[in-house]
């Protein structure tokens, strides 16, 4: 008699799109997800729309020929996305992207995906690529109905603008892509850190209160505040910049963009294979 030797089948590598495809279902199935981005979206566009309707409310104490000049000193710009618009949408999104990761980690249902698929880089790197598209979108929703929402209030005194005026497309993109750059750097904090009070407050600190502290006042904390997302936004959306002691260009602030989301991602997968569940 004789017996054949079988050896088990190897489990075939799980693929990128398998991986993104799971967790797109884990990201659409929480209940809390709309919830949480539609909340972000109301608090943005009302800050945005509620500053255009604001100042055409008070249009009426503006002088005859206030409206060219309003204009060209780029007032609608700032209307289209303000700054306490930015500050909501950077501070939720960074918390949104930390739970990201930090919320497998407190249900312990992270043990379970790595059991299932033993490739955290894979893992973590699908996570980061779900989360930046789908933050992409949302982030560019947000900007064109806080354009064209603002320029149609502001039309109605005649001093809207269209996306093809100078400015008006940086604006737009900047202010789209501030949202997956945020969202990366929280998946990064959380995956990092992995416990949801500590991240949150890393996600703040690093997002909202370190470029507030670096000021253009010294050479070295003027560079290390241009190279912060928030700082980068506002260098894109100023319409006339003057440059300063130590001023810089708007080719460096997309830079920071694209860097601090390589990074993120970087962090995140890293994170994950160097360290225990």
């Amino acid at each position: 008699m004789t017996y054949a030797i079988t050896t088990p089948l190897a489990e075939p590598r799980p693929r990128l799109r398998d991986l993104t495809a799971a967790e797109w279902i884990k990201l659409r199935s929480l209940r809390s997800t709309p919830i949480a981005y539609a909340t972000t979206a109301l608090a943005v566009l009302a800050f945005n729309l509620g500053t255009a309707y604001d100042t055409v409310s008070n249009w009426s104490q503006q002088e005859a020929g206030d409206a060219a000049r309003f204009i060209a000193d780029g007032i609608p710009l700032q209307h289209a996305f303000n700054d306490n618009a930015v500050v909501v949408l950077i501070l939720a999104l960074g918390a949104l992207g930390a739970f990201t990761a930090v919320g497998e980690y407190a249900t312990g249902t992270i043990r379970t995906t790595f059991a299932a698929v033993p490739a955290r880089g894979a893992v973590m790197g699908a996570k980061a690529a779900v989360l930046a598209l789908f933050t992409t979108a949302f982030g560019l929703l947000l900007a064109l109905l806080s354009f064209f929402g603002s320029q149609l209030i502001l039309g109605t005194k005649d001093v809207g603008i269209g996306l093809g005026d100078p400015g008006a497309l940086r604006v737009l993109l900047a202010s789209t892509f501030i949202a997956p750059v945020a969202a990366l750097t929280g998946l990064a904090l959380g995956a990092l850190i992995r416990h949801t009070a500590p991240t949150m407050i890393a996600a703040v600190a690093v997002l909202l209160v370190l470029p507030m502290i670096l000021t253009d006042g010294r050479h070295l904390s003027a560079v290390l505040g241009h190279a912060t997302p928030s700082q980068a936004w506002q260098r894109l959306v100023e319409h006339h910049y003057v440059p300063r002691q130590f001023g810089w260009s708007e080719g460096g602030a997309w830079t920071v963009y694209g860097v601090w989301a390589l990074v993120a991602v970087v962090v995140a997968v890293v994170s994950v294979r160097r360290r225990d569940q």
